[in-house]
């Protein structure tokens, strides 16, 4: 008895979290994107509409109309979900360190280092490394990124031999937009055994990285913050 009390007190306590997160949530994507209440709305009315409607036809409109309801709860919480994400990205878009706080949320199997490799313009580069290799994550002006990115793998070539892939987080020609970069991590091809991969990120971590050294905020960073000194800057 004394566990299921604890237990029903810890559902409660953690259900308001819960909806306090979503009303949170909702109210910053609605900043973004004003009509997501109505879009989301919108999609369950269609959805628990079309089902009632097809239920009266069949002459079940009880088990339809239940069916329905429960189709356009999955359908709404799917399309809120996906314009949070598109507003949350947009509003993460252009800030140094935006990269990072996506590297993070990969997913498992990726082990993410923040901030490997900067310089004094805030053009940083991160390292992820998972099953298909090291992946090192550029943002900034791509010109000053190319010498960031050519240092970071003659560096690792010290220490470790494995494929190595380089993106560079942006809108233009050859550079992969922030929403899409979990994405596109997720499809390189897997040629690192788990051994492997826990083998690369130990040498890795000898390496160090600035992260270590810096007391740099996770996520993205603020806009105008001055590096400071004695880190490792290129």
């Amino acid at each position: 008895m004394a566990r299921k009390a604890n237990s029903d007190g810890a559902d409660a306590a953690a259900n308001p979290g819960r909806l306090k997160q979503i009303a949170l949530t909702y109210k910053m994507t609605r900043k973004a994107d004003p009509k997501v209440g109505l879009v989301v709305a919108g999609v369950g009315i269609v959805v628990f509409g079309v089902l009632l409607a097809i239920g009266f036809l069949i002459g079940h409109p009880v088990y339809l109309g239940i069916l329905g309801f429960l189709l356009a709860f999955l359908a709404m919480a799917i399309v809120f979900g996906r314009r949070a994400e598109r507003a949350a990205f947009g509003q993460m878009e252009g800030q140094p360190g935006a990269a990072a706080a996506v590297l993070q949320n990969v997913g498992r199997g990726w082990t993410t280092t923040p901030a490997v490799a900067m310089n004094r313009n805030q053009d940083v580069v991160h390292r992820a490394v998972g099953k298909a290799g090291i992946v090192l994550v550029a943002e900034g002006n791509p010109n000053r990124v190319k010498s960031l990115l050519a240092a970071e793998k003659k560096r690792m070539a010290r220490v470790v031999d494995v494929p190595v892939h380089d993106i560079v987080v942006g809108t233009g020609e050859g550079q992969v937009p922030l929403k899409k970069l979990r994405v596109t991590l997720l499809k390189l091809p897997r040629v690192l055994s788990g051994p492997q991969v826990t083998q690369a990120n130990d040498r890795l971590r000898a390496l160090g990285d600035l992260m270590s050294n810096m007391p740099l905020p996770k996520g993205p960073m603020p806009k105008g913050m001055r590096m400071p000194r004695g880190g490792r800057m290129r």
